[in-house]
């Protein structure tokens, strides 16, 4: 928590690690950003001083519910063309009406999430972040009441959605989701690295195969490494044949299908490779939107995506 002592508050969605930044010391403002959906949660919420997102009637219905003295502090979440979690602009107002009625809800603000914010101007499908915008400010501009629209992504690139609040998630990791731009290009460094080391070397003949499925085939002599960390780790399994990955500081690619536990790279260009030499998988000096390019994903889901039997170690 070190590297958020600064920030005016945090949002995630699962109740009990809200609890645990109490426990653990945290004072500030702490958003669930998807609310609570049983009533033994919402006594969670009034009992840890929790703000909460309301973006459907069923949540209202248990607000209503609370006993005399309890105490919230309510985000209405406006859907103004993600069409995931909210409700529409004219449900909104409502929304609002009967929350601010509620003797048990101490503030209304309101919040809504972008559909293309990762697309910074560029081709896509769908609603644009200035028409959400104006869509949202139509209604939250007859209220008196605190804002949040801005992800990582217009938090970079668009001001106007930058209000009393910003949410900004995977640009605190160093990455962005733009497809044509990468987090140096905003200054920003990377601050999960995923590192490992080769456990094994073969020197293998053309027409060799490595891996299950025989997907890569060497059509010359080789040397091929493998590296401690596969799919239960959280590397992805979709990494094809040439995805970067950095040997001694070297970059390399990726050959053979990731397994379970072990990924087997080409360390033709690196010829002083040994066991034990440092692997990097992203992060330092590999942009893991460079991996994730290569996979068909994005930096966020490869990680959030590791698992718990990766150690992590803080520098």
């Amino acid at each position: 928590m070190m590297g958020f002592a600064q920030a005016d508050g945090l949002a995630l969605i699962e109740i009990a690690d809200a609890v645990l930044l109490r426990k653990l010391g945290w004072t500030k403002p702490i958003l669930l950003l998807q609310g609570a959906f049983k009533v033994q949660d919402l006594s969670l919420v009034v009992a840890h001083q929790l703000h909460t997102v309301v973006h459907c009637d069923e949540q209202i219905d248990m607000l209503e519910h609370l006993p005399a003295g309890a105490q919230v502090d309510a985000y209405i979440k406006m859907n103004t063309g993600m069409n995931r979690l909210g409700m529409l602009p004219e449900r909104a107002l409502t929304a609002h009406q009967r929350l601010r009625s509620l003797a048990s809800v101490r503030s209304v603000s309101m919040m809504t999430h972008f559909a293309n914010s990762f697309s910074f101007r560029g081709p896509h499908r769908g609603i644009t972040v200035d028409e959400q915008t104006q869509r949202f400010f139509a209604i939250a501009k007859q209220l008196e009441c605190e804002v949040s629209l801005a992800d990582s992504a217009t938090v970079l690139t668009n001001q106007e959605t930058v209000a009393d609040w910003v949410r900004p998630g995977i640009m605190l990791y160093g990455a962005t989701v733009f497809p044509l731009k990468r987090a140096s290009d905003f200054e920003l460094l990377p601050a999960m690295t995923l590192s490992s080391e080769i456990i094994g070397i073969q020197r293998i003949e053309a027409g060799c195969s490595v891996g299950y499925g025989g997907r890569f085939v060497a059509v010359r002599p080789m040397t091929i490494g493998v590296v401690a960390c596969g799919y239960t780790d959280g590397y992805p399994r979709s990494a094809p044949d040439g995805t970067p990955i950095l040997v001694d500081g070297i970059k390399t690619g990726v050959v053979g299908r990731v397994s379970m536990d072990s990924v087997t790279v080409d360390l033709t260009p690196v010829p002083l490779a040994r066991v034990g030499s440092k692997v990097i998988l992203w992060g330092q000096g590999l942009p893991v939107e460079d991996v994730a390019t290569a996979a068909g994903s994005i930096g966020c889901e490869l990680m959030c995506g590791l698992s718990h039997r990766v150690a992590t170690v803080d520098e």
